[in-house]
């Protein structure tokens, strides 16, 4: 299994500009410099004057907080890895293109709770998948030579969905799921004529964890010859108009027993209910606010540097902060940048 930091940044994070000369323009400039009288010992003053001519601002993406999980299992087009998004960021697209993907290379989603930051590319993913005629195999049998909107208007035998081999997977927990819908919802009621379209319309959806009738649901991913169990981890993560919002991580079991913990948003450094997945973890994904005034809603880089045991410590990679952390050197296990990957069991 590896996994993949396509974004590690806050929520509401931001780039920067910066002033760019293209190759060929810079080349066009150190030739005349070469070549041209007029250049011939031009003062420094002249040649930032002719170099800004040419500039383009060029903006520096610090991406959300997401993470691409990949599986050596066929995916839906009976190939490997099957790549499973965990959250999909406000927009996934831009830090999937960094890494050379498109929405055709995401085979699911896991969705630990419905804030912007985590759920804001559902829409993305859900319509151009719907309408990539060639996304799987068995879609572009089912379709044959109609577009989709024909397909389900025409043969209503197929209203509200698709076929589950057709298009992605979301995997989430059933507290989760009612939120997401309303969220999402009008973004996706955009099938021209077809009626009762809904989040089943573009996912095919699989609960995990608690059930209402007490059962637990686990997810069991093949990896190569070994498995990896996928079990969802309740983090209270801030208490909005007198009622709480969890955020759902995830225990990631190996079958060897290694385990890797990813916490996604919580509020506590080692919240106690959760002390026995911590001490239990082999790798821990950390928040790690750095904002300068602490929202309350995050660990915060002092707290985690303070108050973490150090055997924790040792464990964690930080992620979600504003500004790069400062912290000691050794005292955890990295910080991540957008495009780390890890290969698990290390």
């Amino acid at each position: 299994m590896k996994i993949i930091a396509i974004g590690v940044n806050a929520a509401f994070a931001t780039g920067t500009y910066e002033k760019v000369v293209s190759v060929k323009d810079a080349c066009e400039i150190a030739l005349k410099i070469a070549n041209s009288p007029a250049f011939r010992g031009a003062s420094k003053e002249f040649i930032i004057a002719e170099i800004e001519k040419v500039s383009q601002r060029l903006y520096l993406p610090k991406w959300q907080a997401n993470f691409l999980i990949e599986f050596d299992m066929p995916n839906k087009r009976g190939q490997s890895p099957y790549r499973l998004l965990v959250d999909i960021g406000g927009d996934a697209r831009h830090a999937l293109k960094a890494l050379g993907l498109t929405s055709a290379d995401i085979d699911g989603v896991y969705i630990s709770h419905p804030h912007n930051d985590h759920i804001g590319g559902m829409e993305y993913l859900g319509i151009t998948t719907l309408f990539n005629p060639s996304y799987t195999p068995a879609k572009k049998d089912w379709l044959g030579n109609q577009l989709i909107a024909d397909k389900l208007f025409l043969e209503q035998e197929w209203w509200p969905s698709p076929p589950v081999n057709s298009k992605p997977d979301i995997f989430i927990h059933r507290k989760v799921l009612e939120p997401l819908k309303r969220a999402v919802g009008p973004g996706l009621d955009t099938i021209q004529g077809v009626p009762n379209v809904r989040l089943e319309t573009y996912f095919d959806i699989h609960l995990i964890g608690k059930q209402e009738n007490g059962q637990t649901i686990t997810q069991v991913f093949q990896d190569g010859e070994s498995t990896w169990t996928i079990r969802p981890i309740f983090a209270m993560h801030v208490i909005s108009s007198s009622e709480e919002m969890a955020s759902y991580g995830i225990s990631l079991e190996h079958s060897s027993g290694y385990n890797v913990l990813m916490p996604t948003d919580t509020q506590h450094t080692m919240p106690p209910q959760l002390q026995s997945h911590y001490r239990r973890a082999n790798v821990i994904y950390m928040d790690c606010e750095t904002s300068i005034v602490a929202s309350g809603i995050h660990p915060h880089v002092f707290d985690l540097i303070n108050h973490m045991n150090p055997e924790i410590q040792k464990k964690c990679l930080l992620y979600h902060y504003e500004s790069y952390p400062d912290v000691p050197e050794g005292m955890f296990r990295g910080i991540l940048k957008a495009g780390d990957s890890h290969s698990y069991p290390s």
